[in-house]
């Protein structure tokens, strides 16, 4: 889950637990948006954590400058 998704979900549980006065049977929305907003913050904490490791493995080692000094011939 990537950090974009992850304010969806806290964007859609705090709709879900402060916007929404509506009230279904058999389903508590608060809980729901409560839910949400705790699964977004847990994702989003560890979009943070591994952050670095996004560009696969390699992807810093491969870019870096190598230098090549020739003596000329070797004879």
């Amino acid at each position: 889950m990537g950090l974009g998704v992850s304010l969806i979900l806290i964007a859609a549980g705090a709709i879900l637990n402060w916007g929404v006065s509506a009230s279904v049977n058999g389903v508590d929305l608060h809980a729901i948006g409560w839910i949400l907003i705790a699964v977004g913050a847990v994702g989003a904490l560890l979009s943070l954590m591994f952050w670095s490791s996004f560009w696969g493995p390699g992807y810093y080692s491969s870019r870096r400058r190598t230098t090549v000094v020739d003596d000329g011939p070797g004879y």
